[in-house]
């Protein structure tokens, strides 16, 4: 709404950018979607399976792991992930690792971790 507020009452001024970016499309006031308010709407597609590769060894070098883990079985699981749903998944196997006393992630981890992510985007 602030973002709304500071919006109204410009004059047009053409060396002023405004960038906005969701990943929430269905919970932005209808006020900011309006005709006139934005100028150009760009749809960026979910990463594809390399790419979430590629996401997920950036996120999973930083995370403690003593055991093979197949990372492409893993990205199998995660098709409908975009970069933040990797990072999270990272976090979740952590925590699910923290939870049995464990200072590393296994592949079981993981896939709790993905089932769990799954589970809240069929929620919402």
């Amino acid at each position: 709404m602030e973002l709304l507020n500071q919006m109204d009452g410009f004059s047009e001024i053409n060396e002023i950018k405004l960038i906005m970016a969701s990943n929430r499309p269905d919970v932005l006031d209808p006020a900011l979607l309006r005709p006139g308010r934005l100028d150009r709407k760009l749809h960026i597609p979910l990463p594809n399976k390399n790419a979430l590769l590629e996401i997920f060894n950036i996120y999973f070098k930083k995370v403690k792991s003593r055991c093979f883990v197949d990372s492409e079985k893993i990205i199998d699981l995660c098709r409908n992930f975009n970069g933040a749903d990797i990072r999270n998944l990272c976090t979740e196997a952590g925590l699910f690792a923290i939870r049995e006393e464990r200072d590393f992630v296994k592949e079981d981890d993981l896939i709790k971790a993905a089932k769990k992510i799954l589970l809240g985007k069929n929620l919402c």
